[in-house]
């Protein structure tokens, strides 16, 4: 009870601001990816592979935060890096990147391919 009395601002924000949620589930919905693959994660190889994972990992969450797709984003920026100029590699960063009409047309084409199949 002293703890919960030492902190009542806190505890009672959600009543003052409507921003604020009474529960955390959404941030428990959002490290529940980090969690379940944790176990997978022990298995990097190295700390050299582990650091490709965490990076990885970022890039994935940064393009989603961005409302991007991750696999189109990483699979057309990939295609395209070693020919993009270096003062532009601003605009593959997911916030800024667009893709190539020549990529929009290929997953296009491969959706429908998909769904014949």
């Amino acid at each position: 009870m002293n703890y919960m009395r030492g902190r009542w601002p806190s505890f009672t924000r959600f009543l003052d601001d409507g921003r604020v949620c009474l529960s955390n589930n959404a941030a428990e919905r959002a490290l529940r990816g980090i969690a379940l693959g944790r176990k997978s994660w022990l298995f990097c190889g190295s700390d050299r592979g582990g650091q490709r994972a965490a990076a990885m990992y970022s890039l994935i969450i940064t393009a989603k935060m961005n409302e991007v797709d991750p696999q189109a984003w990483l699979a057309d920026v990939l295609a395209r890096i070693a020919t993009h100029p270096a003062h532009r590699l601003d605009e593959l960063l997911p916030w800024n990147w667009k893709p190539e009409p020549v990529a929009i047309a290929a997953q296009a084409a491969w959706s429908q391919d998909a769904e014949g199949a």
